[in-house]
């Protein structure tokens, strides 16, 4: 006899066990206290008239998709103000703008995000284009990267900006030959010289955007999300939307971790939080971005930048010990192929041990073939982000990214597919706002290597590529196995967390994956969309 029947009960449908496992085959699953119970015809035993039923009879569940890094609450500043992300020319962005300046209050801060440099074409970014488009208005406008920003002169002049600053974590006020400031704003601490000068919107009208957007990432077929900061009031407001019962995902959260932050104070914070998120982990930047020449390469870039850490070397190698000894994993943000190599021998220096936690680098983005290797070896995750290669560069090279590289190291951008077939965990994520959140979407450009609206394109490093069964499990197994949590799988023991897709997402032509169509998504052992 069952000790207690199922809270849910899912019939009628298909499921996929894991990533790896065969076929979908028809299967029922039971759920009580947020945890699969059992699977298969055992299932039917659990239900009493209690248990809600759900039927899905001609669909397939899959192991809930997870975006492996996000960032939901400093999305919402970020992705504030005129979306910019369609914009292929400065004169697009200055319609735009010069739109958003014209019918917003005078006075007012005018911002813009999702601003591809691409758009400067050879020349730097600065902010005549912008400046002449709002006039003497204040503006502040993100780029892609969420690492840089660029201000007009009446938001230079806001916040006192007459020339260069020293500013900690390789962030710079970019100066022009007479040390005038450009606009060009690199690294957080310098974008937040001027952002910090906008008001924030109140809490509430916070809660109830962050509560609409976790709606959507559900709708998308998201079940959980690695949020790779918390800052401002990231935790009060998960912890508002969770007392209300409005988290449909399950956040696993890594706050930053700044040179002059405490290990204690964030050691601390571990494994706090409430029923739909926790604390668990820290995340540290190493490094910048290739675009904005902040990154840490083995040689400088085609423009002479790139070519230090934004940490004191010791310091981040001490840092990461006294992280690793607590328990606490570590995400760090590594793009270089320099940075890359540094925290693997970082990782490898330590005194390792079956329960240590799993640390993982983030991005990536380009790496010598020895490096590659070395995440298997080490058990380290690589958490990656294919539409930053698909949207973002080309594959001719003619982009940003890939001239400021070089085409030698532009053609080691995001390999994916070599960490996978060398042993290693590869996490997918979208890193939004930097790109859209669809895991869908997120899957097809890892399995394409070409912008998922866009596949009749050339493809960017197309040997890179991962199959469907590598997409999926980069969605599901690898991120449960970095966080260590029970998931990934739909098996007795496991958290329920389950997406409910129209058909099995390896089978179906790659072509059409992107419009695979979502029916329900289960987090916590509940159903959290209308059933279609």
């Amino acid at each position: 006899m069952n000790p207690a029947p199922a809270d849910l009960l899912i019939v009628g449908g298909d499921v996929v066990r894991s990533a790896v496992s065969g076929p979908a085959a028809p299967a029922d699953v039971a759920v009580r206290d947020g945890i699969i119970v059992a699977v298969g015809k055992a299932a039917l035993r659990w239900r009493s008239r209690g248990t809600q039923v759900l039927d899905i009879t001609g669909t397939t569940v899959v192991p809930g998709l997870v975006d492996g890094h996000s960032h939901p609450v400093m999305g919402l500043d970020l992705a504030d103000g005129v979306d910019l992300t369609a914009c292929r020319t400065l004169a697009e962005v200055a319609d735009l703008l010069g739109a958003l300046a014209d019918t917003s209050a005078a006075g007012s801060f005018l911002l813009g995000s999702g601003l591809d440099p691409n758009v400067f074409g050879l020349d730097p970014p600065d902010n005549g284009a912008i400046g002449r488009a709002v006039g003497q208005r204040p503006a502040l406008v993100h780029l892609f990267d969420g690492h840089a920003a660029i201000a007009t002169d009446a938001a230079l002049a806001a916040a006192g900006l007459t020339g260069s600053r020293a500013l900690p974590g390789g962030a710079t006020v970019v100066v022009d030959r007479a040390g005038r400031p450009t606009g060009l704003l690199l690294e957080e601490a310098a974008v937040e010289l001027v952002a910090g000068l906008i008001p924030p919107q109140p809490f509430d009208i916070r809660r109830r955007r962050l509560s609409d957007l976790l709606l959507d990432m559900a709708s998308t077929g998201l079940t959980g999300a690695h949020v790779m900061d918390a800052k401002g009031d990231a935790a009060a407001l998960f912890a508002a939307l969770d007392e209300r019962d409005e988290l449909p995902l399950r956040l696993r959260v890594a706050p930053w971790c700044r040179p002059a932050d405490s290990v204690g104070e964030l050691v601390g914070r571990q494994l706090t939080g409430g029923r739909m998120w926790r604390i668990d982990g820290v995340k540290i930047f190493l490094d910048g971005t290739i675009d904005g020449g902040t990154a840490w390469l083995s040689a400088p870039d085609t423009l002479g930048g790139s070519t230090a850490p934004g940490w004191d070397e010791a310091d981040f190698r001490n840092r990461l010990r006294r992280f690793d000894l607590a328990g606490v994993p570590v995400a760090v943000h590594a793009i270089g192929d320099r940075a890359v190599g540094f925290v693997l021998d970082a990782i490898e220096s330590l005194e390792r041990h079956p329960d240590s936690p799993r640390h993982r680098i983030e991005h990536a983005e380009t790496m010598t073939d020895d490096l590659v290797t070395r995440f298997a070896v080490l058990g380290v995750a690589a958490s990656m982000q294919p539409r930053h290669a698909t949207d973002f560069t080309r594959a001719d090279g003619n982009d940003n990214w890939s001239r400021r590289l070089g085409p030698e190291r532009a053609a080691r951008g995001w390999r994916c597919a070599d960490v996978v077939r060398a042993g290693g965990a590869v996490v997918l994520g979208s890193d939004w706002p930097v790109a859209p959140f669809d895991a869908r979407l997120t899957m097809a450009a890892a399995i394409h290597r070409r912008p998922p609206d866009a596949l009749g394109s050339p493809p960017v490093q197309p040997t890179q590529a991962l199959t469907p069964m590598e997409a999926l499990h980069a969605c599901t197994a690898a991120p449960a196995w970095v966080s260590r949590e029970r998931s990934g799988r739909v098996e007795a023991g496991a958290l329920a967390d389950l997406t409910v897709l129209a058909a099995d997402p390896r089978v179906v032509p790659t072509a059409d994956l992107r419009h695979l169509e979502v029916l329900q998504t289960i987090a916590g052992g509940r159903p959290r969309l209308p059933m279609r």
